[in-house]
């Protein structure tokens, strides 16, 4: 990704239109991966997903007249990043959603902000920790609690699935800091960056896939048309348009104000799960979904914690 520079005040109907339209392609994933893991193995959906957005990434770039990545390290770096980034948690997404609701697993993804910011200060020290971040935290981690219904004793049917999704998160929560520290300082576009990324996962999960599976994939006339429909859904929107749209955002309003789409993401996965696949949820889930949000908020510098400052008497007194 390109050193992005500090971006004019654009008007609202500029970015806001664009914010919509990305919560929609992404909060929609989720009912993408529930259609497809009912037909294919999480695995070779993923696949599926990653060679459909390489496609659509080349396609781009081909438009655009520019190239892959030339530097060996950055290939080496987009190999590790294509892992955790992609080819990991959109299995893990898929085996999750064998077991829960699409809308939950889209709660689940609203986690991942909370989870870059431990990363980013512990481990790649590209961020710094305060109070506000550590009460956001504590926040987030509440909302959790509450979306797994911590009280519960009979809800372990789901944790397996929710732990999967969890687990995905933390992937993405891995990721980010990863391609900042190591990737977002090069001149070449966030296109190019992106292609080398899926294609680094689609080489990764062409090999482990029919190893895991211990079967060849299936061919796509064996498939229904909403799974392939999914799938194409999946790799050349939500991987493949929703990265353009992405980074026309970044460049208007800034990379921490187009971050906000992760607030609205979970609205979507929860509406079209509801709605198109008639998907049931207890009220816990999505009340800890909003604690979650809230505290996502709170970390990121969204809502602020206020402290009283102590005035000394005789300035009070005066």
């Amino acid at each position: 990704m390109s050193t992005v520079t500090t971006p004019d005040k654009a008007p609202v109907r500029a970015w806001l239109p664009v914010m919509l339209a990305l919560a929609a392609i992404w909060g929609c994933s989720f009912l993408f991966i529930s259609v497809g893991v009912r037909e294919l193995p999480p695995l070779y959906l993923a696949l599926g997903r990653v060679i459909a957005g390489s496609v659509v990434l080349l396609a781009i770039l081909a438009v655009k007249r520019e190239s892959l990545p030339r530097d060996p390290r950055l290939w080496a770096h987009s190999f590790v990043a294509g892992a955790i980034g992609s080819a990991i948690p959109w299995t893990l997404f898929g085996y999750g959603e064998e077991r829960i609701p699409s809308l939950l697993a889209g709660i689940w993804n609203g986690i991942t902000p909370l989870i870059v910011l431990p990363i980013a200060v512990l481990i790649f020290r590209t961020e710094v920790f305060s109070v506000q971040r550590g009460v956001g935290l504590l926040i987030g981690f509440t909302g959790m609690l509450v979306v797994l219904g911590a009280w519960r004793v009979d809800s372990g049917a789901d944790l397996v699935g929710q732990g999967l999704c969890m687990l995905a998160a933390v992937f993405y929560g891995l990721a980010i800091p990863y391609q900042k520290k190591f990737l977002a300082g090069t001149t070449l576009s966030g296109t190019a960056l992106s292609a080398a990324l899926l294609l680094c996962a689609t080489v990764q999960l062409a090999i482990v896939a029919p190893i895991v599976t211990r079967q060849a994939p299936p061919a796509p006339w064996s498939l229904s048309i909403e799974v392939v429909l999914s799938v194409i859904a999946l790799g050349a929107l939500g991987s493949g348009l929703a990265f353009v749209l992405n980074m026309r955002n970044i460049r208007l309003i800034g990379a921490s104000r187009s971050s906000m789409v992760t607030y609205l993401m979970p609205v979507f996965s929860i509406l079209v799960g509801v709605i198109v696949l008639h998907e049931h949820i207890t009220w816990y889930q999505p009340v800890g979904g909003l604690v979650v949000l809230l505290g996502v908020a709170v970390s990121q510098g969204v809502l602020t914690v206020r402290r009283k400052r102590l005035v000394p008497a005789e300035a009070a007194a005066g």
